[in-house]
C-alpha cells in the first residue's frame, strides 16, 4: 500500500468514527425540508438523509443510518462538501463523484474539488463497495429534488 493509499485509508475511518453530520436534525415536514431513506440490498447498509434548503441553497444535510465505514464515512464527506452550496453545484457534484466511481479506477476525484470525498477514489476498483459509497449521494439527489 502507497503513503497516499495509507492516508486515504485512515481519512476514511477517521469519518466513520468521528461522523460530520450524523443525527437527524429538524422536522422532515419543514418547509423546504425533505428526507430520503436508501438501503444497499447486497451488504444491508442504509441511510436516512435529511436536506434543508433555503432557496436553492443547501443551508443543511443531517443523517442516520448504518453500514460499513465506506457508507458511514462517504455520509460525512458528503455532509462536509454540500452544506452552502446550492442545489445545482450539489447535483454536479453527485454526477462527477458516480462517474468517477463508476470509472473503476480510471477517473480520479479532484481534492481541490471534492475535499476529502476524493478519498474514496479507490473504491471504484471494487465494484461490490461503489454501492455503499454511493448511498449517501443518492440520497442526496433524492431528497434534494423533493425539498
Amino acid at each position: 500500500m502507497s503513503d497516499l493509499e495509507a492516508l486515504y485509508q485512515e481519512l476514511v475511518l477517521d469519518h466513520s468514527k468521528r461522523p460530520q453530520g450524523k443525527g437527524l436534525v429538524g422536522d422532515e415536514g419543514a418547509e423546504g425540508t425533505a428526507d430520503s431513506h436508501q438501503r444497499n440490498p447486497i451488504c444491508g447498509d442504509e441511510i436516512t438523509l435529511r436536506v434543508r434548503l433555503d432557496g436553492e441553497r443547501i443551508a443543511e444535510v443531517s443523517w442516520d443510518g448504518a453500514g460499513c465505514s465506506i457508507s458511514q464515512a462517504s455520509a460525512s464527506m458528503l455532509t462536509d462538501l454540500v452544506v452552502g452550496r446550492t442545489t445545482e453545484e450539489a447535483a454536479e457534484l453527485v454526477d462527477g463523484f458516480r462517474e468517477a466511481l463508476r470509472s473503476r479506477g480510471a477517473i480520479e476525484l479532484d481534492e481541490e474539488v471534492y475535499g476529502d470525498a476524493a478519498a474514496l477514489t479507490g473504491v471504484s476498483r471494487y465494484v461490490a463497495r461503489v454501492k455503499c459509497a454511493m448511498l449517501a449521494w443518492v440520497a442526496l439527489e433524492d431528497a434534494a429534488r423533493r425539498a
